[in-house]
């Protein structure tokens, strides 16, 4: 019975473990940019407009040969080429501020934001 008891125990404690890691996996945030004249970024079908401080995966799909992706935001400048098609991975972690996303060559209508708290 105690033997029954212990390997149950055990059990739930490994389950535990998994479920806490399982929650604990970097979001996933995804940028793309045309192929027309659009510019976003979403957090799976949403339009990101606010997120919380922490580490993100962003993954940009560059759509078009006359476009790039541009996020930059407190400690961060990253961005995709123009001239080229293509996805990139960037891991970047993301502190309190305003970040802001461009394609350079059209930043007067291809542009976004959004805040971190």
């Amino acid at each position: 019975m105690f033997r029954t008891r212990l390997a149950l125990v055990t059990l739930l404690a490994a389950a535990l473990v998994v479920v806490a890691s399982a929650s604990a996996a970097t979001p996933t945030l995804t940028g793309v940019d045309g192929p027309g004249f659009t510019i976003t970024l979403k957090k799976g079908k949403t339009k990101v407009t606010k997120l919380k401080a922490g580490k993100y995966k962003i993954v940009v799909k560059d759509m078009s040969t006359i476009h790039n992706f541009h996020l930059s935001g407190p400690g961060l400048n990253k961005k995709t080429g123009v001239g080229s098609q293509g996805t990139s991975t960037w891991t970047v972690t993301l502190k309190k501020g305003t970040y802001k996303f461009v394609c350079d060559p059209h930043a007067a209508i291809m542009k976004g934001s959004f805040k971190v708290t």
